[in-house]
């Protein structure tokens, strides 16, 4: 990776959207350390700490900047929810599916519904936190014209802070290098290290003794884990796939053989986000509930089932990735249409004749496919969460963050290499 940059870096073209894409971080960084009036970020760290993964999760997104209640504090996680609905609208609305098979003006209309809807969600977003922010005490003013004002001010800077984040990261897709949206969430994920090695050497100083033990394990584990997710990003079963010889005119087209390329990792780290978000809930609501344990014994025992340091909220998370990734496959990929798309094009998998038993064979592979890499992605997952209740530091969401930084990692890579390519520089990626 870094010998792909290096030589990157020597073609004037690549140097500058090179410098392009790292000045808009720069921009989104500054954004996410400016602090919006009227919020007391003390409390609001105690309640990101306090009331489960929800708020832990969404903090990781922004790179801490909700924790210290900043302009960027929603950061991409309207544009992140907004993206997802419309993919699965997608597949459930027959005018939105039409749309996505017009090209490239079809895909830019539902760039622009995506865009509204994200405003939507920010805006519905940044009223809900506010309203939560207000009841915790954690803003100064909450009524008369004082508080009108530090509402407005508040739900304004968050809507308009998304919006901005979301517009940087489209320059980034037209003018730098990468996908824009997934830069910034590596950014962001990448800015917590210091905070994240400074509190688990503060765990290890204030309880000393075999915790020290802990910390070259954790450091293999992750090592390992690095490596095992850059495994299963390029893992993929290769179906063989032999075109049907055609004669026009003099000349002969077809006859080649091929494959079709089933990825290990097909959805990606969608799964993990919908599981982590789906098991938040109930710890969210515990915590604005805020239950007296003497009082409330029942409540506040169901509640901390569903703290990320409990073996059944490890269970539930590992089945519920396994479930929404074979959800997403199921929603994504079309065995039917592939097949016809194979027929069409004269194409057939040798040994299967074409139609229906082409279309089942695909469904098997990946079925077989899904389940595999659904074991490994959850896995990854639960593994940090272990290591959590097992040393007490504070890693839970570290599989999430692996996964996303190391996925972004190898696509800009990729990036840089095609670009590379287009330009004739061969040489280079050898």
């Amino acid at each position: 990776m870094f010998e792909t940059l290096r030589n990157a870096w020597k073609i004037e073209d690549l140097r500058r959207k090179l410098i392009f894409t790292m000045m808009i971080l720069l921009v989104v960084r500054v954004g996410s350390a400016i602090p919006v009036p009227f919020i007391d970020p003390t409390f609001l760290k105690a309640m990101v700490n306090s009331t489960g993964n929800l708020l832990g999760y969404l903090d990781m997104l922004t790179g801490g900047a909700f924790s210290q209640a900043t302009l960027f504090a929603l950061s991409i996680s309207p544009y992140i929810t907004s993206s997802i609905v419309i993919q699965l609208l997608t597949v459930a609305i027959p005018a939105l599916e039409r749309m996505a098979k017009e090209g490239p003006e079809g895909q830019e209309r539902l760039k622009k519904i995506t865009r509204y809807t994200t405003v939507a969600l920010a805006v519905l977003q940044a009223v809900a936190f506010y309203t939560m922010f207000r009841n915790s005490q954690a803003v100064a003013y909450t009524t008369g014209v004082s508080g009108v004002l530090a509402a407005v001010t508040i739900v304004g800077a968050f809507v308009a802070g998304s919006m901005l984040v979301v517009w940087l990261g489209e320059r980034i897709d037209e003018k730098g290098i990468g996908n824009g949206i997934s830069l910034i969430l590596f950014a962001g994920i990448v800015s917590r290290v210091p905070a994240a090695v400074g509190d688990m050497i503060k765990v290890l100083f204030d309880q000393g003794g075999i915790m020290w033990l802990w910390v070259p394990l954790i450091a293999i584990v992750f090592l390992a884990e690095i490596a095992f997710i850059v495994l299963m990003n390029n893992a993929e079963r290769r179906i063989p796939v032999q075109y049907a010889k055609k004669v026009v005119g003099r000349k002969m087209y077809g006859g080649q053989s091929s494959f079709m390329p089933i990825k290990l990792s097909m959805s990606g780290v969608l799964p993990i986000i919908f599981a982590s978000t789906f098991l938040a809930i109930p710890g969210t609501i515990g915590g604005f509930l805020n239950l007296d344990p003497e009082l409330h014994p029942w409540a506040t025992a169901f509640f901390n089932m569903f703290s990320y340091r409990s073996l059944l909220y490890a269970v539930l998370y590992f089945l519920l990735i396994i479930g929404f990734n074979y959800f997403y496959i199921a929603i994504t990929y079309n065995p039917i249409e592939m097949a016809n798309n194979l027929r069409k094009n004269n194409g057939a998998i040798p040994g299967i004749r074409p139609g229906k038993p082409t279309s089942d064979f695909i469904t098997k592979v990946i079925s077989k496919i899904t389940l595999v890499g659904a074991l490994m992605l959850g896995a990854i997952a639960i593994l940090p969460i272990l290591i959590t209740a097992m040393t007490g530091m504070n890693v839970a969401l570290g599989g999430t963050s692996v996964i996303i930084v190391v996925g972004v990692a190898l696509d800009t890579v990729r990036s840089l290499e095609s670009q590379m390519m287009m330009r004739h520089y061969k040489g280079f990626l050898e």
